[in-house]
């Protein structure tokens, strides 16, 4: 637990708590820090350093920067300082709105990168992205029902279960994703497969109005998993079905710059735990095809889980 001493004299700074209220629901890098708060660097990241040594906020490394949280605290103490100063802060709700705009221009970011591949997917190599785990988790569904398609792609999954599905909505944040995968079910014929525009953590869909949730490799590119699953879960009619095909906790840092990857994979813990957090039991996980040849040599975890 944090010395209550030090924590108090370092939260006494009206800018280190305006950045305690930012950590408090994301993690920030330095630099989208600077854009929201208008600060040098230098000043911010001496105002993070004093906020570590207090044992208040803890950061992780991705890629090349480091991403800035709020460390969990053992006591209610820092909840009341930030719930008080969230309304004595004049600055405290601009704060927040700069905060929104920049979270976007990072997920605008991993959106562009997915419009300039649309129509390529299947033929350049996506890592975990294969033919025998796809299969794997295909095994494990339940007989035809309503499918929702999260993070579709060009809708190549979603295509393959319209075989079975009596309907599949493919939801993709990339609109020439979403125009590539109308095109290939137009061209093939396929009538059951509906493609929706949309984010894993606002997803278009009503609650309750599937029966499975597939996440094939797409997860790692939500900027916050776990709210993804809850809106999963959400969406999910009573008794509902999960699947997660996603890559194994790997250290292959270039695939955040290649691929567009927001987390290097999960690891079995990890999954399980956000899954159960999102309200889900009967959880299982397993690592279902392992990469061969030179590395990075890419492992696919799969879990399923139902709808409490």
């Amino acid at each position: 637990m944090p010395s209550i001493v030090k924590a108090l004299r370092v939260v006494a700074d009206p800018n280190r708590l305006r950045i305690l209220l930012l950590l408090k629901g994301e993690e920030l890098s330095v630099a989208e820090l600077q854009e929201i708060l208008a600060m040098g660097q230098s000043t911010i990241s001496t105002h993070l350093s004093q906020l570590k040594q207090a044992g208040l906020v803890e950061d992780r490394r991705t890629g090349k920067s480091n991403l800035y949280r709020l460390r969990p605290a053992d006591s209610s103490l820092l909840d009341e300082i930030l719930a008080g100063a969230k309304n004595e802060i004049a600055e405290a709700r601009s704060d927040q709105a700069a905060m929104r705009r920049v979270l976007k221009k990072r997920q605008d970011k991993m959106r562009a990168f997915f419009d300039n591949v649309a129509g390529r997917l299947g033929k350049d190599y996506v890592p975990g992205k294969s033919w025998k785990s796809l299969a794997e988790a295909l095994l494990r569904l339940m007989p035809p029902m309503v499918v929702a398609d999260l993070g579709a792609g060009e809708g190549s999954s979603a295509l393959l279960l319209s075989q079975r599905a009596t309907r599949v909505i493919a939801v993709d944040s990339s609109a020439k994703m979403i125009e590539v995968g109308r095109e290939l079910a137009q061209r093939h014929g396929v009538k059951n497969v509906q493609f929706r525009l949309g984010d894993m953590e606002e997803i278009p869909i009503g609650s309750g109005e599937v029966e499975i949730v597939l996440f094939s490799q797409s997860l790692h590119h939500a900027l916050h998993p776990e709210r993804a699953l809850a809106e999963a879960a959400r969406i999910l009619a009573a008794r509902g079905r999960i699947v997660v095909l996603d890559l194994l906790k790997h250290r292959f840092e270039e695939a955040r710059e290649l691929y567009a990857d927001e987390w290097l994979g999960f690891s079995e813990a990890e999954l399980e735990s956000m899954l159960e957090s999102a309200g889900f039991v009967n959880i299982e996980t397993s690592i279902v095809d392992k990469s061969a040849g030179a590395p990075p040599q890419f492992h696919t975890l799969l879990a399923t889980a139902d709808k409490n």
